[in-house]
């Protein structure tokens, strides 16, 4: 099984051009999703489909010919062979946990290489699942140097997505260049929304009664990049503090691993600074 994902200008035929392209060589079609998006004239499409063909580069290749004639940015790549993804953490584990107990059941849609984190509290609780642990220090005067370091660890290690799963350090603009498009990050708050330090807090002080989580990418605007995933819950005046930090916690989780398993399965296309995301 393959998967191809096409985003390109609008234009008739697209469909068309793709799956007579791939019936030329044997492929047949299990399913599709398309949307034409009216604001930036941008379609976007996710085709699964089985080949006689096993190499990826052997089919992009078949559909080079039509890819360039619709100006369009389009991938191949097999069902079996998942993206690569490394975590970043800080201390807050609940996010790492639940990725990691994804990714073991094969619920993930990515294979987990590698866990990175500015302490080294978490180290014992990766390598209990086998999964490399990288202790990589941050502070105001190490902070170039750390950030060299993780993109020596990423181009190494092949990462294909970089999720900073509560991982509490403000990224360089320059590393949000890097990786733009692959990196996934969890903010804990329903964006957009309370901002700063003890978001919980905040949203109690203001007597909220719904509070939620937000997966968007990172880009060197703090908690502004295209999101990806949401969710919330219904709270009540007699919640504290406490108890609003508890669910928020929960509906982290969910919405960080729903978010991550979009991107890996090639559901989720940037508009800017939107995105559409496949079901």
């Amino acid at each position: 099984m393959h998967i191809l994902t096409l985003q390109c200008p609008d234009q008739p035929g697209i469909v068309a051009s793709i799956s007579t392209a791939l019936l030329e060589f044997g492929a047949n079609i299990l399913e599709n999703a398309q949307y034409d998006d009216p604001a930036t004239n941008t379609f976007c499409m996710r085709t699964r489909f089985e080949s006689p063909m096993e190499d990826d580069d052997e089919i992009a290749g078949k559909l080079a010919l039509r890819a360039r004639s619709l100006h369009a940015d389009l991938r191949v790549r097999r069902e079996d062979r998942q993206p690569r993804a490394l975590i970043l953490v800080s201390k807050y584990d609940h996010c790492l946990i639940d990725l990691i107990y994804r990714w073991n059941v094969g619920e993930l849609g990515a294979d987990i290489a590698l866990v990175v984190s500015n302490h080294g509290d978490l180290g014992d609780t990766v390598a209990h699942y086998g999964i490399e642990f990288a202790h990589l220090p941050v502070t105001t005067e190490t902070k170039a140097e750390a950030e060299e370091a993780l993109l020596d660890l990423v181009d190494r290690h092949r990462i294909d997505i970089v999720v900073l799963a509560r991982y509490m350090q403000i990224l360089s603009g320059g590393l949000c260049a890097q990786l733009a498009g692959r990196a996934i990050n969890i903010h804990h708050s329903f964006l957009p929304g309370f901002k700063g330090a003890r978001p919980y807090h905040q949203a109690w002080q203001r007597g909220v009664k719904v509070i939620g989580a937000t997966a968007h990418y990172v880009t060197a605007d703090l908690d502004e990049g295209p999101i990806i995933d949401q969710d919330v819950a219904r709270v009540w005046h007699s919640h504290t503090p406490e108890q609003l930090a508890i669910i928020g916690r929960d509906i982290e989780r969910v919405v960080l691993s729903r978010a991550v398993k979009a991107h890996a399965e090639g559901r989720v296309f940037l508009l800017g600074d939107r995105t559409a995301v496949f079901a």
